[in-house]
């Protein structure tokens, strides 16, 4: 797995030996990425359940001004500075522009800061039965007025969120296949 454009192009990420975690492809992103072009320079980014932090890092390494990842799992977390450490070193991204939250995202309901663009990559067994509730809990609390949803989820789900609208859809469908919304508010 690595980063597959801007700056930090070619920088190779880890991933923690545990079961729960399940990085995006490097497809997935590159594919994301080009539809996404250069809307992502210069907004900020809230990355939940980070995991190996990929979809931030590729966000950062393509000039998002600012990066918050999300992450609740010790070892993902741990996982995730080693990533964020190895990408800063190697490229000439700024540190300041990262910080990190250990929390359960479910509890964003208090947190104060908005985000641009929201990287949702939750693990697919949760995703259908909690999407509502990732939205009220989670997305909604730190959207921007003019946000953006990024969701990977199972290409036989269908994102259907009161309050959001499905903007574009990539990746092929199929049960178990992953895809990505990209969702604005309605």
């Amino acid at each position: 797995m690595r980063i597959t454009g801007g700056q930090a192009k070619g920088i190779r990420l880890k991933a923690p030996r545990c079961e729960s975690i399940r990085p995006a492809t490097d497809r997935m992103r590159e594919s994301l990425f080009s539809s996404l072009g250069a809307d992502i320079e210069g907004h900020n980014v809230a990355d939940l359940f980070a995991g190996t932090g990929s979809y931030g890092l590729e966000a950062l390494s393509r000039g998002a001004a600012s990066v918050t990842f999300f992450e609740n799992d010790p070892k993902a977390l741990a996982c995730l500075k080693k990533n964020v450490r190895a990408t800063l070193k190697s490229s000439q991204l700024d540190s300041e522009a990262v910080k990190f939250v250990a929390c359960n995202v479910y509890s964003l309901i208090e947190y104060t800061e908005t985000f641009d663009f929201i990287f949702l990559d939750p693990p697919y067994a949760s995703i259908a039965g909690n999407l509502t509730r990732m939205f009220e809990k989670a997305v909604h609390p730190i959207a921007d007025e003019e946000a953006r949803v990024i969701l990977e989820l199972p290409g036989n789900l269908e994102p259907e969120i009161s309050g959001w609208k499905l903007v574009r859809r990539v990746g092929k469908g199929g049960k178990g296949k992953p895809t990505v919304a990209i969702l604005e508010k309605a």
